[in-house]
């Protein structure tokens, strides 16, 4: 049985120094996965600060959540991918998807889901060392090759939300992203899904990684009022998993009316129509216990590993909460630091 996995998600908006910092208060809590997200203009570079992020923690897996073959062309990820592999010595994930709202700052809708899948066969072809040819409508590649050595089995995951999506990281994938909130019929829904792909292809379902954005916090409203942002997400780019947590479709219709581009931080304004009951169940909003309680129910449905994506003023506090609450719902607590 493969042992449940625990993770961090963070934004490279912090300077060096405290991302730094942060690397080596991740490590000593215990977790597992150290990933940071691919978007475009709104924070650092991923792949320099994952090689930051080598060089403080000798142990955690790394990886963009995710990257995509929009922003970046999949042979300039394939090379950026090898390289902070080797810098980790076998260290990296590659976490890839169709790409999301920020890319409607420049100028580009999302990756179709053909061209998301032809973007992995590529990439692992390079890693390979095979000579590609390519059109896949978004990209080409003439005779692409890598010309230094990569790790031909470094693991992918997909990022995945709808039906379609989940199903074509349970066909191709080593892993899938899960983004779908963190209530029981959202999460059994999709984990089946990604298991009917990997059926579809004759294989074993991938890894069930589920992302858990929010906010831990004694103080529950204080909680709820960082998580609002993420929440105003679902109508947007995953209406089904609204209608799975019985979301109003008037309510749904008018957030996504207000809430149009942009990162889901810039969603605060739209989120306020959003009902607190939706919150919850979509989100980490509330204290240790609840958020305890919804990684059981992530584990309970089948994730292979829950990933905390921490919002509002106080994020490392929000991370410290998940590692006792992680050791509460699993009976695993691996850093002193977690008992204090």
């Amino acid at each position: 049985m493969t042992p449940l996995r625990s993770g961090v998600v963070l934004q490279g908006v912090d300077p060096p120094q405290a991302f730094g910092a942060m690397v080596e208060e991740i490590d000593e809590l215990g977790f597992d996965h150290l990933w940071l997200t691919d978007s475009s203009l709104h924070a650092r570079n991923c792949y320099a600060y994952l090689t930051l992020a080598a060089a403080r923690s000798p142990r955690l897996l790394l990886g963009p959540a995710v990257t995509n073959p929009v922003t970046r062309h999949p042979a300039i990820t394939a090379a950026a991918a090898a390289t902070v592999d080797e810098i980790s010595q076998g260290r990296l994930i590659l976490g890839i998807g169709a790409g999301d709202r920020p890319l409607l700052a420049l100028g580009s809708p999302p990756s179709t889901l053909a061209a998301l899948e032809r973007s992995v066969d590529a990439i692992r072809r390079l890693w390979r060392g095979e000579h590609v040819e390519m059109e896949s409508g978004r990209f080409t590649m003439t005779g692409a090759h890598l010309r230094f050595s990569a790790r031909p089995d470094i693991a992918v995951y997909l990022a995945a939300s709808g039906p379609k999506t989940l199903e074509l990281a349970g066909r191709i994938a080593d892993g899938a992203i899960i983004l779908v909130g963190l209530f029981p019929e959202a999460l059994e829904w999709a984990i089946s899904r990604l298991a009917r792909g990997a059926e579809s292809a004759g294989r074993p379902r991938p890894h069930a990684a589920v992302f858990a954005y929010g906010a831990i916090n004694a103080d529950e409203q204080a909680a709820l009022g960082h998580a609002r942002s993420i929440a105003a997400w679902f109508p947007q780019t995953a209406p089904h998993v609204c209608e799975l947590a019985g979301l109003p479709s008037d309510i749904v219709t008018h957030v996504r009316a207000a809430y149009r581009g942009g990162e889901f931080q810039e969603a605060t304004a739209a989120a306020q129509a959003l009902p607190e009951e939706f919150v919850r169940k979509v989100a980490l909003a509330g204290d240790r216990q609840r958020a305890a309680g919804q990684i059981r129910a992530a584990i309970n449905a089948g994730a292979d590993s829950v990933h905390v994506f921490p919002l509002g003023t106080d994020r490392m506090e929000t991370v410290i909460q998940f590692a006792r609450a992680w050791a509460d719902a699993t009976g695993k607590e691996r850093s002193a630091s977690m008992r204090s």
